[in-house]
């Protein structure tokens, strides 16, 4: 790969990160809430629907980085034969566009994860609790899911226009 195709490799890359990172955060907040509730539904196994959606919060950073990195391989024309040409400030431009999304949605969906596992917890006592605290505890942290995801699309779409003074 020379050096006409670094924006390319840039752009790629970012696209990967917004995958693989979201992705295992996800990954490491739905084990984590999925081992508590695999302890609460051993001794409970009537609360499977409660718990259920608590195990399955972190799920949606994954779906985040998925979509941003899909809009990144639309955007190079990854599916229509020829790529589109992509300078280097361009491809570093997606690549920083993928971070927020893909960082965010790496901690958001571990913390997401704990949190669910706590409520899941939670609810083996108290399971009237349920939504009230552990569902909404879980979901306030999505919020920071959702703006890096809104972050890395809109610069995706829009770009980043800077103009000197």
């Amino acid at each position: 790969m020379g050096i006409e195709n670094l924006g390319l490799a840039f752009a790629i890359i970012g696209a990967a990160v917004a995958v693989f990172l979201a992705g295992i955060g996800s990954s490491i907040g739905l084990a984590a809430a999925a081992k508590a509730a695999t302890g609460v539904l051993s001794e409970k196994p009537e609360r499977y629907g409660t718990l259920m959606l608590l195990v399955v919060l972190p799920s949606t950073q994954g779906i985040y980085g998925f979509v941003v990195g899909l809009f990144v391989m639309i955007k190079l024309n990854m599916f229509g034969g020829s790529l589109n040409p992509v300078t280097w400030t361009q491809g570093l431009e997606i690549l920083g566009a993928c971070l927020p999304v893909g960082i965010g949605g790496l901690v958001s969906a571990i913390y997401q994860g704990r949190t669910g596992a706590a409520g899941i917890l939670m609810t083996a006592k108290r399971p009237e609790m349920a939504f009230k605290a552990g569902v909404v505890f879980a979901a306030m942290i999505e919020l920071y899911a959702i703006l890096g995801f809104l972050i890395s699309l809109l610069i995706l779409l829009m770009g980043i226009k800077i103009v000197p003074a």
